[in-house]
């Protein structure tokens, strides 16, 4: 069986951070592990508190792992500070780590801020490691320095970010009101491709970058390409989002094993 490891923090209501990696992992056939970057006390309403989990013991976590059931792929998501980001930056080079997907994360799904102001600019030094960036249109915005209004400017932004960093980029187009569908861009070395779906009318999307990239982190393990390796996670995304999953006083979380109902 192919792994793979996420990099995240942790959801205590189970939607997003590494909870829903490690089950995106599983439904979609590979084996999940996992090093926590924090502890977060949140629920669908939002996040009430962090607590980051100290650089050396996450270097463990990582060393652990990876000495023992190498990963063939990793998901990076919410890491909270600049010295648990050059852990990371450190053990990849170390290690030798592949098929990374580099979930950007700078804020949640209810709007706190899950990175320290000073870390934005650290978190960037991970994109040049990474094979994937999958930043949503803030995100995007952040670090290709532009204001992302239309499809154009997402086109603008993904190049912007390639050509810096040298990453694929996937600008997930959710924010953007683009009509009645949701599109995203990908740009990577292999060329420029749009995805779009109908907007679906579900309002509990906590988890959805999550899962998206923790999807797709899947694929790659498995040796799918990165056009296929999105156009399979973006329709387990979908599904999630159909499964009608309505739990919790807020935004609430997917159904990520939608096939098992």
């Amino acid at each position: 069986m192919k792994t793979a490891l996420t990099i995240a923090g942790s959801d205590s209501s189970g939607g997003a951070g590494i909870q829903a990696d490690l089950k995106t992992f599983a439904c979609n056939g590979v084996y999940g592990m996992s090093a926590v970057t924090g502890v977060t006390a949140q629920n669908t309403m939002g996040v009430f508190d962090i607590l980051t989990v100290p650089p050396d013991f996450l270097k463990k976590q990582i060393d652990a792992v990876v000495t023992d059931i190498f990963p063939d792929a990793v998901k990076i998501g919410m890491i909270s500070s600049s010295e648990s980001i050059g852990i990371v930056f450190s053990s990849v080079k170390e290690f030798g780590l592949q098929n990374i997907v580099l979930d950007p994360v700078l804020v949640s799904t209810s709007g706190t801020a899950l990175l320290e102001t000073n870390s934005v600019l650290k978190l960037s030094e991970l994109f040049p490691v990474s094979k994937i960036v999958t930043p949503n249109i803030p995100e995007a915005e952040v670090f290709s320095n532009i204001k992302i209004i239309n499809k154009g400017d997402m086109e603008r932004a993904g190049r912007i970010i390639f050509d810096k960093w040298g990453c694929a980029v996937l600008v997930k187009g959710g924010h953007g009101k683009f009509g009645s569908e949701v599109c995203d861009f990908l740009v990577c070395s292999e060329g420029d491709f749009w995805f779009s779906e109908e907007r679906i009318n579900n309002p509990n999307t906590h988890g959805t970058g999550c899962t998206l990239s923790s999807a797709i982190c899947a694929c790659l393990a498995k040796g799918m390409d990165l056009r296929q390796s999105v156009e399979i996670a973006r329709s387990y995304l979908i599904n999630t989002m159909k499964g009608g999953l309505n739990l919790g006083k807020g935004r609430g979380p997917l159904l990520h094993n939608f096939m098992f109902q």
